[in-house]
């Protein structure tokens, strides 16, 4: 079997860092984005494999990028097997105090980001006759908390997840699969950017009394790009979060 390519948006730290080094691991070829041009150069040496690896730095919500990473993957690699849309930003502020700027950085680096890149990717997977999106959205469209108010990024996420399942049903005959991951609380620098100091404080909205790492949602994605028969699936990568909750 050829050796397949993925590509990665938001890959310089956290979860898509996670997902690159472990796709790494598994002999693929793999294509990572950041905006942070020196983060990304700084994971660029870190993962090593520079054989197998490319980079690209830029806004993923200027379709531009998008259509890069895609150039550049098929440029390098021949191919664009595998699309991890899980670049995005994500804070809290109160519904009342969002305007119409706040609202559009969320839907534009969330949800035209994912889409523009799904439409990069799509274009070359149908020439190949098969490939795998895996979009990353949150566990709060499901599940929604008080006392953490983030309509903005929460919509835009739901937008996501929305998408995720359109284009599964637009593709599927195409044999292109799209999927989607719910990460609950996850340890990653995305939860400091977010104005969460100590993660592992909220570790009880899990069943499971603790908070996942990116590690695993990476083992979700590869599963997710190897299964020849998911498709249309948001899945809650959660502990146990949407399932219930603990008394006391």
């Amino acid at each position: 079997m050829k050796t397949q390519t993925i590509i990665v948006t938001g890959a310089s730290t956290g979860i898509g860092k996670a997902i690159a080094g472990l796709f790494l691991q598994n002999g693929y070829n793999v294509a990572i984005n950041s905006v942070n041009a020196d983060n990304l150069n700084t994971t660029f040496e870190e993962l090593g494999h520079p054989e197998r690896l490319a980079m690209v730095a830029g806004d993923i919500s200027n379709p531009a990028t998008g259509q890069l990473l895609a150039d550049t993957a098929v440029e390098r690699f021949g191919a664009v097997d595998v699309l991890v849309n899980n670049a995005g930003i994500f804070e809290a502020k109160s519904f009342l105090e969002v305007d119409e700027a706040y609202l559009d950085r969320f839907l534009s680096i969330n949800l035209k980001g994912t889409y523009f890149t799904s439409q990069a990717a799509i274009r070359q997977m149908l020439k190949q006759e098969q490939g795998a999106i895996i979009n990353i959205g949150t566990v709060l469209v499901d599940h929604a908390i008080g006392g953490f108010p983030a309509t903005a990024p929460i919509a835009s996420k739901g937008g996501v997840h929305a998408l995720t399942r359109q284009l599964a049903a637009e593709f599927g005959k195409n044999n292109i699969r799209v999927n989607g991951i719910a990460p609950g609380i996850i340890r990653s620098p995305l939860q400091e950017k977010s104005g969460i100091s100590d993660a592992d404080s909220l570790a009880g909205l899990h069943l499971l009394d603790r908070i996942g790492e990116t590690q695993d949602v990476a083992e979700l994605a590869l599963y997710l790009a190897k299964s020849n028969f998911v498709t249309g699936e948001i899945i809650n990568l959660d502990g146990g979060h949407v399932s219930g909750h603990h008394i006391g």
